[in-house]
C-alpha cells in the first residue's frame, strides 16, 4: 500500500483504500530521510527475496562517506524545526512509520501494511464508498471513517475482526445495508450526526444483528419515536453506554426516566452516568409507554429590562389640540408554529407588528393616509390656527386624507412602500410572541412566562439548531382630541377707578392665578403605534438539544442611554444630579431571557404531565 507498490493496484477515488494509499505517499516514506538511497546504500545487504531475516540492516560501526547514520536520520524526522518532520497532531502510527523506513525500509510492502494496521483512522477526507479491498487487513480492529460523504456502508466488505466502527458525521440515511452482514465482534457503532429517519431503523438494532454490543452512538439523527425504540434495544444484553441525545425522540420530557427504565442494565446515558436514585425514581415508567404523550414542552421567561432611554423627557408638555405623546416598551422574540395550530390562538400573545397587509396596494395606501394625516397633524400644531383663521380648528381623518389610486409602475410602488425594520417581523415559519407592554422605568419588569407545546418534534428540533431572536421595542403613540378643545378666555374685572388711560396692564396679583393640572380630553383618537428597534440579538437554543435543561442569557446591546438623557429623567423627579454622578458609567440596555426544556423528574409527575 506505500507509494512505491502502489502502482498496481487500481483504486477508484472517494474509496477507503484510496484515501489509506493518499495518506501513505504523504508520509514520503520511500523519500529522504527515509528509504533506501545513496544516504544509507551501504548499510544493507544485496537483496534478496528468502526471509525477512535477511532485510535487517548491517550493524557497522562507520558509514562510508557521503551517507548517514541511523541516529542522524532519526533526528531529521523527530525534531520539530526540521523540515522532514510530521505535522504536530498526525497519529503515533504516522509517527512509527517514519521511523520504521529509516531502520528498515525494504520491510515497508503490502504484505506488512495489510497484517501492520489494527487501527485505520480516515478523516474528513470526502470518501464516499467502502469498497472490499478493506478485507485485505487481516487484524484492523477499529475503523474510523467520521466526516465523510458515505451514504452507506456494504456490511460485507467490513473486516470480521472489527470491534470499534465510527462513521459520525455522514450521510447515512438507512441501517438495512449495514446490517446485512454485520461483523459479529463489533463492540461499539458510532452514527451519531447522520441522517436516519423513521421508527423502522430501530429494527436493525437488536441483538441478531449485534450481538457484542456494548456501546451506541446515535445522537444528532432524526429520530422520533422512543418507545418503538427501546422494544428493540432491549434485545441488547451487552449494552452499556447509549447516547441518544440531539434526536427529536430526547426532547419529550420522560425520554431519560422512560429510557433507564427500558434498559436496567444501562450504566450511562448520554455521557452521563445513571444513579441507583434515577432507577428508582422512574420505576415502572416503561410499563405506562402507551400512555405519555409524545410531545416536547418550553417555559420561556422573560425577566428585567435595563439600560432604556426615558423619550418622553425630550418633550415638552403637549397644547390642548395634541398631540398627546406616550411611550410603552415591550420584548418580542419568535417561535415556531405548528400547521395545526390556528392564528386565533395566539391573539393574546401576538404582537400587532406581526400582521401583514393584505396586498401591496393596500399596504401603500394605508402608508399614504397615515403620512398624510401626520403631515396635517403637524402643521396645525405648529400653525394654531386653520386657513380661516379660526383657533378651534379640526383635524382630518386619516381616511380623509387624500390618496393616490394610481401607480406608473412597479418602481413606484416600491419606493412608496415604508420601509420596513426586518427585525420587527418573525422569521420565516415562526409566530412572533411578545410581553406586555409597560411604561418606562429604570428597571422594567416584564414578568413574562410562557409555555409552548409542540407535537412535531422534528421542527422543534430545528428551530432549536437556528435559535431565537430577542427584540426590545418601543412603541410611540400620538393621540389626538376626538372634540376640539374650546379655548377660555379668563374673565378680568375691572376697576371702579382708572387713573391711566393707556393700555391696561392687570396687575400682579390677577395674573398670579392657580394653575391646575392639565387633564387629558376624556376622548382621544389614537394613530398607529410608531415603532423603534433599541436592541436585538439571537439566543442560541443548541444546548437544550445537547443535554441542558436550560439557556439563560443576558442580552446585552450596548450602552443607549447619554448623560444629557439622565440628566433630563432626574430632573422630572426632582433629583439634582450630584458632581459625583457627573462621570458616571451608565448601564447598557439589557434583557434577561430563559428557554428552559421541561424535563420529568420522576415517574409519577411524568404521568400526571401527560394526563394533563
Amino acid at each position: 500500500m506505500s507509494a512505491r507498490h502502489s502502482s498496481g493496484h487500481r483504486t477508484h477515488p472517494g474509496t477507503v483504500s484510496a484515501a489509506v494509499r493518499q495518506h501513505l505517499r504523504k508520509l514520503c516514506l520511500h523519500e529522504f530521510p527515509c528509504g533506501t538511497g545513496s544516504w544509507n546504500k551501504s548499510r544493507f545487504l544485496p537483496r534478496t527475496w528468502r526471509t525477512w531475516r535477511e532485510l535487517i540492516p548491517r550493524e557497522e560501526d562507520t558509514v562510508s562517506p557521503g551517507e548517514e547514520t541511523v541516529e542522524a536520520l532519526l533526528g531529521l524526522v523527530r525534531s520539530p524545526h526540521s523540515p522532514w518532520a510530521l505535522l504536530q497532531d498526525s497519529s503515533a502510527e504516522d509517527r512509527f512509520l517514519r521511523e520504521l523506513a529509516i531502520r528498515n525500509p525494504l520491510m515497508l510492502k503490502d504484505s506488512f501494511f495489510y497484517s501492520y494496521f489494527r487501527s485505520l483512522r480516515v478523516v474528513d477526507k470526502e470518501v464516499s464508498h467502502v469498497d472490499k479491498d478493506l478485507l485485505k487487513f487481516l487484524k484492523l480492529e477499529e475503523l474510523v471513517l467520521s466526516a465523510n460523504r458515505i451514504k452507506e456502508v456494504n456490511a460485507a466488505n467490513l473486516p470480521p475482526t472489527l470491534k470499534v466502527l465510527e462513521l459520525y458525521g455522514n450521510l447515512i440515511s438507512s441501517l438495512e445495508c449495514l446490517c446485512a452482514h454485520p461483523p459479529p465482534n463489533l463492540q461499539h457503532l458510532g452514527l451519531g450526526h447522520n441522517k436516519l429517519r423513521g421508527p423502522s431503523e430501530s429494527q436493525h438494532l437488536t441483538s441478531s444483528h449485534w450481538p457484542k454490543l456494548v456501546s451506541l452512538d446515535l445522537s444528532f439523527n432524526e429520530l422520533t419515536d422512543l418507545q418503538v425504540m427501546m422494544v428493540n434495544l432491549r434485545s441488547l444484553r451487552q449494552l452499556r453506554l447509549l447516547v441518544l441525545q440531539g434526536n427529536p425522540l430526547a426532547l419529550v420530557p420522560y425520554y431519560r426516566g422512560f429510557t433507564i427504565d427500558s434498559l436496567l442494565r444501562l450504566c450511562v446515558l448520554d455521557d452521563i452516568t445513571v444513579s441507583p436514585n434515577e432507577k428508582h425514581q422512574f420505576r415502572g415508567l416503561s410499563l405506562s409507554g402507551d400512555f405519555l404523550a409524545r410531545e416536547a414542552q418550553l417555559v420561556v421567561t422573560i425577566g428585567n429590562v435595563r439600560g432604556v432611554v426615558d423619550t418622553s423627557v425630550f418633550h415638552s408638555e403637549p397644547k390642548p389640540e395634541g398631540p398627546y405623546i406616550s411611550y410603552n416598551y415591550y420584548v418580542t422574540y419568535d417561535f415556531i408554529e405548528e400547521e395545526e395550530v390556528v392564528g386565533d390562538e395566539y391573539m393574546g400573545v401576538l404582537a400587532e407588528i406581526v400582521k401583514p397587509s393584505p396586498s401591496p396596494e393596500l399596504f401603500v395606501e394605508e402608508a399614504f393616509a397615515e403620512e398624510d394625516f401626520m403631515e396635517e397633524a403637524k402643521e396645525s400644531v405648529e400653525s394654531g390656527t386653520g386657513e380661516s383663521g379660526e383657533s378651534d380648528s379640526t383635524h382630518d381623518s386619516p381616511e380623509s386624507a387624500s390618496v393616490p389610486r394610481s401607480l406608473d409602475s412597479a418602481e413606484e410602488l416600491a419606493k412608496l412602500r415604508p420601509r420596513v425594520d426586518p427585525r420587527l417581523l418573525p422569521s420565516p415559519g415562526t409566530v412572533l410572541f411578545s410581553t406586555e407592554r409597560k411604561p418606562w422605568t429604570d428597571v422594567i419588569p416584564c414578568n413574562y412566562e410562557m409555555l409552548h407545546t409542540f407535537k412535531d418534534l422534528v421542527l422543534l428540533k430545528a428551530f432549536l439548531l437556528t435559535g431565537t431572536t430577542v427584540t426590545i421595542v418601543e412603541e410611540k403613540i400620538l393621540s389626538w382630541p376626538l372634540v376640539p378643545p374650546t379655548v377660555d378666555i379668563p374673565y378680568l374685572p375691572r376697576k371702579e377707578k382708572e387713573k391711566d388711560c393707556g393700555p391696561r396692564h392687570p396687575a400682579p396679583n390677577e395674573r398670579k392665578m392657580p394653575k391646575k393640572k392639565r387633564e387629558l380630553p376624556k376622548e382621544l383618537r389614537q394613530d398607529p403605534p410608531i415603532l423603534q428597534v433599541l436592541g436585538s440579538g439571537s439566543v442560541v437554543l443548541e444546548p437544550l438539544l445537547s443535554g441542558e435543561p436550560t439557556v439563560t442569557k443576558v442580552c446585552n446591546f450596548g450602552v443607549i442611554r447619554t448623560a444629557d438623557s439622565d440628566k433630563l429623567t432626574l430632573a422630572r423627579v426632582q433629583r439634582p444630579l450630584r458632581a459625583a454622578q457627573i462621570e458616571y458609567c451608565p448601564e447598557p440596555l439589557t434583557v434577561e431571557v430563559q428557554v428552559q426544556l421541561v424535563q420529568s423528574r420522576s415517574a409519577g409527575e411524568a404521568l400526571r404531565a401527560s394526563a394533563m
